[in-house]
């Protein structure tokens, strides 16, 4: 899938996450619009959320951009197998940041049905996407070094020696 199709998908998500989230507080939660100190604290977490979304997606951007690319490529574009730094230990690191996205965006909005309903259903939406599109086209980019990769490296690894290694602003390669 192109990045401009993801970027529209993530666009949708998004819109549509806050949309129907002020629809289904106005019917589930209307006592909760005239809370200043509910929408203060929400917008805090959700900015450090999104501190966190975008620690991880340098990081991990930068380590593919460096292991990832050989010649002049499109950018976002990679076509060389990543296995270095975080990329040993899962295979989805970049993803895993992206996994708090939607609860970063919906507690920015400070909807609690976007936080409590929208964003857990994105978040499979997401996962579904990894395993029936990332998936495939790794495997048809990078052949059996893919499939090898697969069978020894995780999706994600919660470990704490990994999570540093994914905050981490330079990794230790």
């Amino acid at each position: 899938m192109k990045a401009t199709v993801r970027i529209l998908v993530w666009f949708i998500m998004l819109a549509g996450g806050v949309w129907g989230g002020f629809l289904l507080d106005s019917h589930l939660f209307p006592y909760l619009y005239g809370s200043l100190w509910l929408h203060l604290i929400s917008f805090i977490i959700g900015l450090g959320l999104l501190k966190l979304v975008m620690t991880i997606s340098r990081n991990t951007g930068r380590t593919l951009a460096k292991y990832g690319r050989s010649g002049d490529l499109p950018r976002m574009e990679t076509n060389r197998l990543v296995v270095k730094g975080v990329y040993h230990y899962m295979r989805h690191p970049m993803h895993l940041g992206l996994l708090l996205f939607p609860f970063s965006f919906a507690f920015l909005a400070g909807s609690p049905s976007f936080v409590l309903l929208i964003a857990p259903l994105e978040v499979v939406f997401m996962l579904l996407m990894i395993k029936w599109i990332e998936e495939p086209e790794a495997i048809r980019k990078f052949g059996d070094a893919y499939r090898s990769y697969m069978e020894k490296t995780p999706w994600f690894c919660l470990k704490t020696d990994c999570l540093k290694m994914l905050l981490n602003k330079v990794e230790k390669l």
